[in-house]
This record gives C-alpha cells, structure tokens and sequence, in this order.
C-alpha cells in the first residue's frame, strides 16, 4: 500500500520525484521519503513523518541536485511511524538504497541467520533486505543485480514486495523487481521512471512496461532489460495509457473526493456509451464471457471493501436477470476457507485497482483449480485483470480519494450491464442508465442541501446508523463505510428489520438513524421500522425516493426503475459523508491509517 517512484535521466530529479509522491499520497501518508544521487555533489537521503508536504519542506535550502533518485510514501506495516522507519533504507555503508512495498514474512529469520553485528537503524523489514543486498555484494563479490536476485531468492512464498533498488556506485541505474505488488517502468525520451502507479509519473512519460512478478528490471536513463526469475533476458513492448495528466490534478475543487463525486455523471455516460451502440445493442463484451457465464450453476462474486458493497447490488442483477444463483464473498474470508462450490462455477472479481492482495489470492486459487473467472475493474493492465481469463473495465478514470464514490457506482453500472447481456432485465437498460445519469446530476447540483443534513444529523455525534431493506440494505452498509472512513463516526449499516433483534438497544437520545427508502415493496415496513427507532429517541433522517416521499422526510430522490436506484441513493450518503468530515475539520481525501489501494494482506 506505499507508494513508490524513481527516475533516471531526468534533468533535475527532485520536483518529479516530489510531485510523484504527492500523486501517490493515496497509498500511503504515513511518512515519506527520497533519496538523489548527486554524482559530484554526493548523496542526498531526506525522510520526514507525516505527509508528503513535509518532505518537500524538509528538502528546502539543502541543494539538492542530481538526475537521478527514488522515493516513497508509507502506509506503516512493520515499525511504528517514525523518521527511521520511513524509506528509503540505507546500507551500513551507505552504498544501497532501497525502497519497497509489500511485506517481507521471514524477515525476522533472515536477520538472525544473516545479520549478525549489522546494527539496524530501523524496525522495518525493508532494512533487512537492503542490509542482505549489500552483505552479499561485500561477501560473494557478486555484481547489484546478482546480489538482489540472491536477497529474493531467501524471501518465503508468501511475502510480496515491489523493491526499487540504487547503488551509489552505479549511479544512473535503478533496480527494480516485483511479485504481488505492483510495479511499472516508464519510458520517454527525458528518461525512464519506476512507480507502482502510472498516475504518479504522466508528466514524464504515457508509456509503460509491466513488470511480472518474479521478474528483475536494470533500469538506465536510456535503456530497459528485462530478466525473468532465472535470471534470461526478456523483451516486452510498453503500452500506452491514454490518459491526460490532468486528470490526476483536482483542478478548482478543494478534494478529490468532491470531485469524483461530480465526476459519476460522466462515467455512466461513458459506460453507456462503451458498451452500447447507438441501436442499444451490447457492445465490447465478447461472446465468450456471455457464453462462459450462461453455461455456469453458480456465479461468485469476489471483492473488498466498496467493491464487496457493490457486489450486493450486482447480485440482484445477476439474479433477477439471469437466474443464475450469485453468491457474494469477501475476499480475505474466501482466500483462507474458501465454500464448498457448485459444479460449473464461474468467478467474478470486482476492484477499483485491480492489485487488491485478498483478491489475488482468491484468483490464484482459482486459476490453481481450472475456474472460469472475470475482473471487472479501473485499471486495466493491472494483475488481476491479466490474470483472469477474462477482464472487463470501468472506465472511471483516475479514482485518488481514499473513500471510493465513482468506482462504485461505475462497478455496479457494469455489473447491471453484463448481467442484461447475459440474461434478460426486460428493460432498455441504455435508456434507463441515461435518465440515472440526468438524475444523478440533479442531486449533485443541490449538494448544498447535504451540508445541511450533515450539520443537523451529525454535528458532535460518536455514532450513527444506516438502515434500509432488499437494495437499500446493500446501499446502507455502503453509506455507512463511507461516513465512518472519513469523518470517523462510528456507523454501522444494516437490514432494517434487523432493528428489532438487538440493534435497537443501542438507540439513544438524539442517535442519529439515517433511512434509505427506494424500495415500494418494503416501504411500509421501513416506516414501521423508522417509527420505532424515532419513539426511542432517534433523530431520524429519511432518504426517500419521490414515488415513496412523506413529509418530513429529509431529501427526496428522483425515480428512476427501483433496481437501478442504488446508483442515486448512495449519491446523498457520499456527500453526508464529505460534509461531515469537513465539518470536523478532518482531511477529506486522506483518512487516518487508511490507504487506498490494498497490496498486502
């Protein structure tokens, strides 16, 4: 989950390799770090606590000048947050540098065979392996590249890294390899760069190799060779990713999340557009992934976080319009104790990242058992697209903020999509996804009204909850993470009718209970359920679609066809949520000990 980025070739380094951390901020801000090769004017290694603004403070008035040098933002796993424990991690001798993502599972083993009368400066397991490196260059008089591949070969099945490597004696050169965490090599004519997110280096370069796991890059400012795990050389073309720099900026809005807020509007156009013709024909699905999942007993849907969220709705659809029973997994549960399955299962992963650790593990496991299975996410290109058998994007654009709004809904977009295509909805889904889209944009521009709600409901409150039935409970677990992950309320969100078996005891004077109600063929039964948390104290705040509205009610949603109401009713809980945090004078896009893109388990 930390962010790495390191450039050679480039004129001055610094200001790419600053502002790459600033775009990288969502995988981590725990602490930061850089380190340039000076040539001439030596070696300059800067690490600070805190955000990425406290580095670039921190590297005012020192002079620091060289064309090439690497850096990261940490997301803590082994060591406290601190000075020391930031990366990069030096050698005792000060000749290696190195930055990494990922965990290393044995490196307490390593150290004690190792390392003995090493003194280590850090808590880290990253120290440790860039203390092997160089106790290997010393002892075996292997070259860098060699003295790397023998450091991986000690590391245990299960530990994952992204490394990114310098020798002061080399200075033009990076080392980079990789297994479970992402990791990509820009290429320009300015020079070459490393990073675990394209986004971070646009301004260099669009062009990029993926790097396989297992597999060791010599990066220079003009060349890039390639090796396997054994050590041959490979060749691969770099892609291009067509997407503008300024996508990753947040142009006149205060936080991205706002921004990507705004920004659904958009994606449901582009998702209609994509994966319809202009008759309202499915497009850009292949026949084989209808065919695969048509032929299957039994769909499993894969995923974390906002994405298992969005496979609850996604469930309905694939239900409802295909009749194929769907089951939806968390994938850190179904990675260690997977169910006993069906007979022709067929496997859906969704993510925003596409690199999500619990996931992969999953997807190994299945590839491992000859499954069928579909990656439905943001960033194609990643592992867990590449590695199904088939993928399938979002084309949400860039997503920084670390609570999840566009991607959410472009997944559940395309899970109503590809369950219309393989099934029947009765429904001219373009058409419809259209009047989401007008709708979603009516709700948007009355985002005033949520400061409002935000404020009344949740001003000085420690706890809340979200409730609704059928859709609305999918969409309330979803509104509740939202709220909890930024403004730190704790809030829970449930089956409504679960109230009553325990939940309700917990309602006090002034609790506020905040009611989605999209669903006629519950509505009553949710007003029961609104009443009784109300007679007990609560201050209850109504969410309600127009065809349902009472007076009273706090905002009133648009109709639109009820299954597909999920993609407006989680609109007011996302701007709830951005308010409330504001109001507490919180960081909207960077929540504490939060880190967007999850690449360890």
């Amino acid at each position: 989950m930390c962010g790495i980025v390191g450039a050679t070739g480039l004129n001055q380094v610094l200001p790419s390799l600053l502002k790459g951390l600033e775009k990288l901020e969502y995988r981590g801000y725990d602490s930061a770090g850089v380190y340039v090769n000076g040539g001439d004017a030596g070696d300059f290694l800067v690490k600070e606590k805190g955000r990425v603004s406290m580095l670039e403070a921190a590297t005012k008035g020192k002079n620091i000048t060289g064309t090439a040098g690497i850096a990261h933002t940490r997301w803590a796993t082994h060591g406290g947050v601190s000075v020391e424990n930031a990366h990069p991690h030096m050698s005792e001798d000060g000749r290696f540098y190195l930055v990494h993502n990922g965990v290393i599972e044995n490196y307490d083993e390593l150290r004690d065979t190792y390392l003995q009368g090493v003194k280590l400066q850090s808590e880290t397991d990253t120290e440790v392996a860039v203390q092997l490196i160089d106790k290997f260059s010393k002892e075996d008089g292997v070259s860098t590249f060699d003295a790397l591949r023998k450091m991986i070969s000690l590391l245990d099945d299960n530990s994952a890294y992204g490394f990114l490597l310098m020798d002061r004696e080399t200075p033009t050169l990076m080392y980079a390899a990789k297994k479970k965490s992402p990791l990509l090599i820009g290429v320009s004519d300015q020079g070459n760069v490393v990073t675990s997110d394209a986004a971070a280096m646009l301004d260099v370069t669009q062009d990029f190799i993926e790097l396989m796991d297992g597999e060791v890059a010599i990066v220079d400012q003009n060349q890039v060779r390639l090796f396997d795990a054994q050590g041959q050389k490979l060749t691969r073309d770099a892609f291009h990713l067509d997407i503008n720099a300024s996508e990753t900026d947040k142009g006149v809005y205060p936080y991205y999340m706002l921004k990507e807020i705004d920004e659904q509007v958009i994606v449901a156009h582009t998702l209609s557009q994509h994966y319809f013709d202009d008759e309202a024909n499915i497009q850009n699905i292949d026949a084989s992934i209808i065919e695969a999942i048509q032929s299957s007993d039994r769909l499993y849907i894969v995923a974390a976080g906002t994405s298992y969220h969005a496979g609850l709705v996604g469930k309905r659809y694939f239900e409802q319009w295909t009749g194929i029973p769907t089951e939806v997994h968390i994938s850190s549960e179904f990675a260690y104790d997977q169910p006993l399955l069906s007979q022709k299962p067929f496997f859906i992963f969704l993510s925003q990242s596409g690199e999500t650790a619990d996931s992969r593990e999953v997807l190994d496991n299945v590839v491992k058992q000859g499954y069928p299975s579909l990656t439905i996410a943001n960033v194609m290109n990643s592992t867990l697209t590449r590695e199904a058998d088939f993928a399938l994007p979002l084309l949400a654009g860039p997503e920084i903020a670390v609570a999840s709004t566009k991607a959410y809904t472009a997944q559940i977009i395309v899970e109503a999509i590809l369950a219309h295509a393989v099934g029947q909805s009765g429904l001219d889904l373009k058409n419809e996804l259209a009047k989401v889209a007008v709708e979603m944009q009516v709700i948007i521009d009355q985002k005033e009204s949520f400061k409002d709600i935000a404020e009344q409901a949740l001003q000085n409150r420690r706890s809340a909850f979200y409730i609704g039935r059928g859709l609305d409970a999918a969409v309330a677990v979803e509104a509740a993470l939202k709220l909890k992950e930024i403004s730190y309320v704790q809030t829970e969100g449930f089956a409504a009718g679960e109230l009553k078996h325990g939940t309700i005891s917990l309602i006090e004077e002034n609790t506020p209970v905040l009611a989605l109600l999209t669903q006629s063929k519950t509505a009553g039964l949710v007003r029961g359920e609104i009443a009784q948390v109300a007679a007990r104290g609560a201050n209850t705040i109504v969410i309600a679609s127009k065809s349902l509205a009472k007076t009273g009610d706090a905002y009133i949603i648009p109709d639109v066809n009820e299954l597909l109401m999920p993609l407006l009713a989680v609109i007011p809980a996302q701007l709830i949520a951005y308010y409330a945090t504001l109001d507490r004078h919180l960081d909207v896009d960077r929540p504490r000990n939060l880190a967007k893109s999850v690449t360890v388990q």
